[in-house]
């Protein structure tokens, strides 16, 4: 009997307002099940400005957590020992300081100071995941501190430091996800996604950093985060393409034989632009079907999202009873904070039932992510 695969890790991507705060929300969800971490930081903190910097101003603490210095990264994580836990912090331009600043509070939690751990003990036991695809951020969203270049010198150094010092860490998670989001085509998100990798591992191999022995282990810490929308058949094919280029190129140009190490790693969320406020229980559908688009070609890692902040929907499609709660576990988290993606709408909130003599809308060719945008869908009248 085929040995059963170890069970996802789940975690709620989340921070907010100050690190004491978005602690006890770490704290309370871990004490619920939750198996893991995922930080959301703050504008500020990603594009390395301070809370009291007038370029800051309007942004501390919004969109994530801010953590400027070492006493925040203490305060975040006070209570949760850092070497049995598995961190995914969606951090880049300033990546290689927020990982350091987490190894250093992890090795203070371990009694390193006091002589009762070593340092390369605490950085074995490290297991987590830094975003850390600067080159994107030109691309979609423009956090970015640095030049490209400059910024892919610090990608590598990065995936090298780790690669001898934190072997379980995966030190980028290339991002193909905000390419779709900021208009690419399932195409275009396939080839930038792979262009982003090749650039990356060429960085690391001519650097120097990493031997050619190593580099093989570079390549199996790679990993990727792909967007599946709702346009089925063509993401399924994406999907797939993905995993065999991605065997093809790491196999042809850079001779890794194992095939183990020629995974291809990837999380899949769902597009957040195809989801609209206006009738919101109607995004459960939505998802259900780009889910299916992760689900055919084996992904895995799939994260739904679906009611908007604020919209609480009469009728459960998922049940089709009036619990006023959504199938989805991600619909009305306990905090603001817990959204893996947002969404935004321009139109109305609407949730008025279908009448019994209408029939569902008429089933419409994709034409883009947007089409139910900030309108109600039409009826047709029953035949």
């Amino acid at each position: 009997m085929a040995e059963k695969d170890r069970p996802w890790v789940m975690r709620t991507y989340a921070g907010h307002s100050t690190a004491a705060a978005s602690n006890a929300l770490y704290r309370s969800n871990l004490a619920k099940g939750q198996t893991g971490l995922s930080v959301a930081f703050d504008l500020p903190t990603q594009t390395g400005y301070d809370p009291d910097s007038p370029l800051a101003r309007g942004e501390v603490g919004k969109v994530g957590v801010p953590v400027p210095h070492l006493g925040e990264m203490r305060r975040l994580f006070d209570d949760i020992p850092l070497t049995g836990m598995n961190t995914s912090m969606t951090i880049n331009a300033t990546a290689m300081w927020l990982l350091a600043m987490y190894q250093v509070v992890a090795e203070e939690q371990a009694g390193v100071p006091e002589g009762k751990a070593t340092a390369e003990e605490v950085a074995a036991q490290l297991a987590g995941t830094t975003q850390n695809d600067i080159i994107k951020e030109y691309l979609s969203r423009g956090t970015y501190v640095f030049p490209p270049e400059h910024s892919l010198r610090l990608i590598g150094d990065m995936i090298a430091y780790t690669v001898h010092q934190v072997p379980s860490w995966n030190p980028i998670n290339v991002c193909s996800y905000h390419l779709q989001e900021a208009g690419a085509t399932p195409t275009q998100e396939l080839a930038y996604a792979l262009c982003t990798a090749i650039a990356v591992l060429d960085q690391v191999k001519s650097s120097g950093q990493v031997s050619e022995d190593d580099f093989e282990k570079v390549v199996g810490r790679i990993s990727f985060f792909v967007n599946a929308g709702v346009r089925f058949v063509e993401e399924m094919c994406k999907m797939r393409a993905f995993v065999e280029l991605w065997d093809e190129i790491t196999r042809e140009r850079y001779g890794v034989e194992d095939e183990k190490m020629r995974r291809f790693r990837y999380g899949v969320q769902v597009n957040s632009l195809g989801l609209t406020e206006a009738q919101p229980e109607n995004n459960v559908q939505r998802i259900v079907l780009e889910m299916l688009g992760v689900t055919c070609p084996r992904t895995r890692g799939p994260a739904p999202s679906s009611c908007p902040p604020g919209t609480r929907p009469s009728v459960c499609p998922g049940r089709g009873t009036s619990s006023g709660r959504c199938a989805s576990s991600r619909c009305w988290p306990s905090s603001p904070t817990s959204w893996s993606t947002t969404t935004s709408s321009t139109g109305r909130r609407s949730s008025r039932p279908r009448s019994p003599s209408s029939s569902p809308a008429p089933r419409r060719r994709s034409t883009g992510c947007r089409r139910w945008a900030g309108r109600s869908p039409p009826s047709r009248a029953a035949t």
